[in-house]
Parts: C-alpha cells; structure tokens; sequence
C-alpha cells in the first residue's frame, strides 16, 4: 500500500530571496530521511509562498521495509561438539539474540565457519516513523539566518505559526515544543485569515484558492507573466523583465494582482538606468519599454491583495514612485554641476578598509598595477587606462550614487560621457565593475578588463595580507566573487599573463599596508586562485584529475593552463592517450626525484637508450616551438611518438644499475622524458582506468 504524504510550515513573512532554496532543501532532507528509514516513495514535490513552505510526497509506502540483520556468534567448532550439540557459546549467543539455538545457521567465513543469527526486524508504520522524524527535518532546513521567538529554544527562519502533517487524511501527531501538528491551515493573512481543516492534498489546494492562496509558485509566476503583458499592451507598451524581478516577486506574494500606474514624463529626462533603478531596486514595479526599448512613463506594480479600492492603491504607489524620481532628479542635477576631478579628491575622506585606507589610496594602487598589466599584455594605452583608474570609483561620493548604491559605475560613465572624457574611458569606468556575478558580462574593451583585474587584486593581496580569508560561511569582501571574475576575464579573453607577477607587483604597492609575509600571502592567493580555478573548469564539465594533472604542473598563465585541460580532454578520447600516460607513470614510478646530473651519452650501454636519447633529441626543438606556441595537441602527439622507445628501455635496461654513474645517468635519461611530458601535465595525476 501507499500513502499521500502532505507537510505545511505555517509562518510570518519569510525572505523572499530564502524561499527557492528551501523548497530544494526540504526535498533533499526528505529524500535523505525516507531512504535513511527505509520509507520508499514516489514523486515530491514542494511549493511555497512568504507565509508557508509546503511538500507532497505521492506512493510513500505505508510500511518501513522489513530489516534483514546478520550478527556473527562464535566460531562453530566452540559453539557445537562434533555430533553437532549445542554447546555454552551457542546457547549463550542465541539467548543474547531473542532466538532459539535451532534458528542459529552457520556460514563459511575467510576465517572459517562461524554461527549466525538472522533476525527479520518488520518495519514500522509509516505515521510512526513521520512522526519521529519530522520535527528534525522541519528543523534542518537550512537558510541564511534564523531567529528565536517568543520563550522557545528553537530555530527557524521566521516564527512559526501552525504545521500541518497528514498521512492519508490521518494527522501525524509531534510538536516543536508548543507548537502542536495538525490538519488546520489558514487562507490569505488580509484577505480571507480565517482557519480551516484539510484532509487531501486536492482538498488543500481547492480550499486554499478558495481563501486567496495560490500555494505553487509556477502557477503565481504563470499568473503574473501572462496579467503582467495584458497591463503593459493597455498602453502599447512590454515590460522590462529585469533578471531576479520575476521570481522575488512570485515569492512576495500569495496571490498576485498587478496595477498599471504612470509617472509624469518630465522624469525620462533622467537616464533609463536610473528610471530602472528606482522603479526595480527600490519598489520592485515593472518598468515598461517601447518598441525601441525606451522606457515609457508607466509601471505596473505587483500586490499581494485584491484591494477594493483600486484607484487608492494605485494612487499610492504613484505617489512613492513620483517622491522617488524627485530625488533622483534632484541628485542628478546637482552631481552635473561638480567635475568629477573634485569627487576623486574626497574620496580621500573615504575609508576603504581601515587598515588598507582609503578608497583614494586604493584607486592609486589598482592604478599603478593596471599601468604595469597593460605593459605585460603589451596593450599601449596608459594614458586612458591612467585617466579611466582615476575617474572610476570617483561616482562614489556623487549624490545619486549616495542615494541609489547599485548604480555605482554606471553614473560614473554617464557624467564621464557628459563631461568630455574619451568614450573608452567613459566605458572602463562602468566595465570595470564587470562582471558582477557568475555567467555576467565581461567588459567589452582592454581598458575595462584590466582595471576591473586591477581592482580585484587589490582587495584579494590587501584582505589576505591583512588576515582576511574567506571561510566556509564568511567573505565579506567578496573574494571568491572577485577571484572568479578575474579568472574569467583573462581565460574569456585570451590574455597570456603571469598570475605570479600581477601578485607580486600588487604587493609591491601595498608593501605599507600588510601585516604578514609576503611569501605566506602570495602562496595563500595562489592556492585560493588554484581552487577556484579547479572548481570552475571542473564545472564546465573537465574531468578532475585531468584538471588535477595540469594544475599540478603549472597554472600560472591561466589561458595556457586552459589550453593545456582541453588538448588532453580531446586526446584523452583518442586511442593514443593511454600508452601515452602510462608511458609517463612508468617513467615516474622509478624517477622518485629529479636527476642531478646532465645525460652523458658516452655512459650508454645499452641500445634501446641509446634509442631513447637519440629520440628525445629528434623531436626536442619541435615539440619545445610547439609548446611556445600552445599547440598542445600536436606536442601530445609527438610525446605519443616516444611510447615505443620508452617500452623497449624499460623491458631492456635496467635502470638502477650497480654502476652509480650508470644509474645516474639513466635516471637523468628519464628526467628529460619526464621535463618534457610536465610541460603539459603531470601525468601522474591523471587516471588511466
């Protein structure tokens, strides 16, 4: 038999930003519980709105499985005498077990025959288990923060009011100390609070839209898209879906109603971003666009009720909305009249860090280490990357900025543009901010690229040399972010640079600033940078140990290093890859460390590595040219070339000759092989099962 399983939290308002999460979270806990108790089940699934987080369960097995347990006794030449009697240890073992000594078997073991006892433990209903287990799962659910209320010692994102947990209609009793499980819920908490019993899924649902609940998020999304078109077609108009929009509103709402409101066309005057700005960020409305994109004097707000009076709701949100513009328009204005050369002196008065300093000095340090970039990358244009650093973080003190943050870069470019400044400066001074999150843009030009480089080194070689390292829960600086983003921008766009030396030149200019080693922060950035690397090159679908393998030998260009992971993600698909790797581990399987000598040739006596030699030799310049030039999949073929030679010096030489010239000048043979397959990899890491 099977069994509906259907759990409701019941809370005030929760984040909308927590909500997807937990609904993935609670799944999981689900799935790990019944498999845990051996509860099979079918499909789950799990909605939620800001007021109750929700799971159905369909076919959950009436009963736990039956429990199989095998315990060892004693051997059973102690346990019975040879006519097969039971002696003490028998009698005893199958006392201790709840069993008759006739239900003990005997099995062959590695270490001989022993007595068993099988017992069969018959599995529990499923209401018994549920309600053990649930409070810990309602419990475990993890979110960013939680609080305590009221004089409870529990946790939870926000209070929790009621739970409803039933089993087939049957309501599965347990309590999270005075809060008590039941079959009662509530419908909308201002249109229509009043409690009621459910005792089906079906039946929760059709109550609960009967009280102005929509409980699945599809189907509130669903709502929204299709009103959100039909507000924005009254006015000839589309909205602007502005990523993120959609879904915090579908979880600030149980059910949605929009309301298409306008503003006075004086406003668009203002750049569209900071229309955006505010109408999004500020009031979560739609803005709605033209045919050419151009935002229209009209938004359409998304409320959580079905208001009587709707002129006086939309009249509210008018008039926030019209305050709002006020202010960026006044701020606009204002900031028009002050040159931007002005802002970059106060940021003087601005404090970065406390220990790192302020957001001038800081400016003047990612300055001087974008200038020494672009002279590595070989890109001549200091003196816009020089003015483009100065001005960039200059918007920061600016009014709108002040007022509206997210637009930090962004009115930077704006009043750049008004100002005069070169449009590849204009561009940088908002690019550098790029990208701002995993999958975002890159800046589109080099001045961008290597101020945002810049910038994030700094903060990364400040923060660690400070004592500032990301852990499991905290990065306030964002480091993991700035890490990645500069990871991205170099191996998107192709730059050949020294990792090492952008971290040594930055802490050469932030030398004052440091409280630790110089030695130590560069070897903890590196590996940081390395395992951020490791992560995103194993996500976009490299294999580990393939990755492993080419960052053990070096990683300190990040495009070459890429280079390296898709030529042997292409060979490894090739019949030639694994000769060529076991090849390598034969060759490091007695070379434990590199040779101190140089190969003499006169010392060989054998043909075969002589043979080898003579083929190392053939190909050295080639295969060196091709590596100098990452052409990695002809210098993996040409390695290819060596595997017969190797062969044949392994299954004639031998290698640790008596003779320790001999010996040395052997190994010294293999450390040239062995230089030469670590310009790619190190082979030994790779797995060749």
């Amino acid at each position: 038999m099977s069994e509906e399983f259907f759990l409701e939290i019941g809370t005030e308002e929760i984040p909308a930003r927590f909500l997807p999460d937990a609904m993935k979270n609670l799944e999981e806990l689900l799935k790990k519980e019944f498999e845990k108790n051996r509860l099979s089940y079918g499909i789950i699934r799990t909605f939620s709105t800001p007021r109750r987080i929700c799971a159905l369960v369909e076919e959950l097995s009436s009963y736990q499985d039956d429990l199989i347990v095998e315990k060892m006794g004693p051997a059973k030449k102690v346990a019975f005498d040879i006519n097969g009697n039971p002696l003490k240890p028998a009698l005893g073992f199958a006392k201790s077990q709840g069993l008759k000594v006739d239900d003990l078997i005997v099995k062959e073991t590695p270490r001989g025959e022993y007595v068993f006892a099988i017992k069969k433990i018959k599995g529990k209903e499923a209401l018994e288990v549920l309600k053990t287990i649930l409070p810990d799962i309602i419990l475990k659910i993890p979110f960013p923060k939680t609080m305590r209320w009221n004089s409870l010692s529990i946790r939870f994102v926000r209070p929790i009011h009621w739970i409803v947990a039933i089993l087939s209609g049957k309501v599965i009793p347990f309590s999270l100390e005075n809060i008590k499980s039941g079959n009662k819920t509530f419908g909308h908490r201002f249109m229509k609070p009043n409690s009621f019993e459910i005792n089906s899924f079906s039946d929760y649902i059709m109550k609960t839209e009967e009280t102005f609940v929509i409980v699945d998020p599809d189907k509130r999304k669903k709502m929204i898209e299709n009103d959100i078109k039909k507000e924005a077609k009254k006015v000839n108009g589309m909205p602007l879906m502005v990523e993120g929009l959609l879904e915090e509103v579908i979880f600030l709402t149980e059910y949605p109603n929009l309301i298409l409101g306008s503003f006075d066309k004086e406003f668009l005057m203002l750049p569209s971003e900071v229309l955006t700005n505010a109408m999004v960020e500020h009031q979560r409305y739609f803005p709605i666009i033209d045919n050419e994109g151009s935002i229209m004097p009209y938004f359409i707000a998304v409320n959580n009720i079905l208001p009587k009076e709707k002129d006086l709701i939309k009249n509210g949100h008018e008039r926030v909305l019209r305050a709002r513009l006020s202010d960026a328009r006044f701020y606009f204005d204002e900031d028009l009249m002050v040159k931007m050369d002005k802002w970059v002196e106060e940021l003087k008065k601005v404090v970065f860090q406390t220990k790192l300093g302020t957001s001038y000095e800081k400016m003047t340090r990612f300055k001087a280490l974008a200038l020494f970039i672009s002279e590595l990358l070989d890109i001549n244009k200091q003196e816009k990357i020089d003015r483009a650093a100065t001005l960039c973080k200059a918007d920061l003190v600016s009014g709108m900025v002040g007022e509206f943050p997210k637009l930090q870069g962004v009115m930077g470019r704006i009043y750049a543009i008004k100002a005069g400044e070169d449009i590849e400066v204009a561009d940088a001074i908002y690019e550098h901010y790029l990208p701002r999150f995993s999958g975002d843009k890159l800046p589109t030009g080099p001045i961008g690229d290597i101020i945002s480089i810049a910038d994030r080194m700094d903060t990364i070689i400040g923060c660690f040399g400070i004592g500032i390292i990301p852990t499991g829960t905290q990065d306030p600086y964002g480091l993991r972010r700035h890490t990645l983003a500069i990871i991205n921008i170099i191996i998107r766009k192709g730059y050949r640079i020294s990792l090492s030396k952008i971290i040594d030149k930055s802490l050469e200019l932030i030398a004052e600033k440091i409280e630790r080693p110089k030695d130590d922060i560069k070897r903890e950035v590196l590996v940081f940078f390395r395992s951020r690397f490791f992560s995103l090159l194993v996500s976009q679908g490299f294999s580990p140990d393939l990755v492993e393998g080419v960052l053990s030998a070096n990683f300190d260009d990040l495009y070459d290093a890429l280079l390296r992971v898709e030529a042997l993600n292409r060979m490894r698909k090739r019949e030639e890859f694994l000769p060529l790797a076991i090849a390598f581990k034969r060759v490091m399987n007695i070379l434990k460390e590199r040779a101190l000598v140089e190969v003499n040739p006169e010392l060989f006596e054998e043909s075969q590595e002589k043979k080898l030699f003579s083929s190392i030799q053939h190909i050295k310049e080639k295969f060196n040219n091709l590596i100098n030039e990452s052409k990695y999949d002809d210098a993996l073929f040409l390695l290819a070339s060596l595997k017969e030679d190797i062969d044949q010096f392994f299954d004639h030489v031998l290698v640790m000759a008596d003779d320790k010239r001999i010996r040395e000048n052997r190994l010294a043979l293999l450390d040239g092989v062995a230089s030469l397959f670590t310009r790619i990899a190190d082979f030994s890491k790779i797995s060749v099962e």
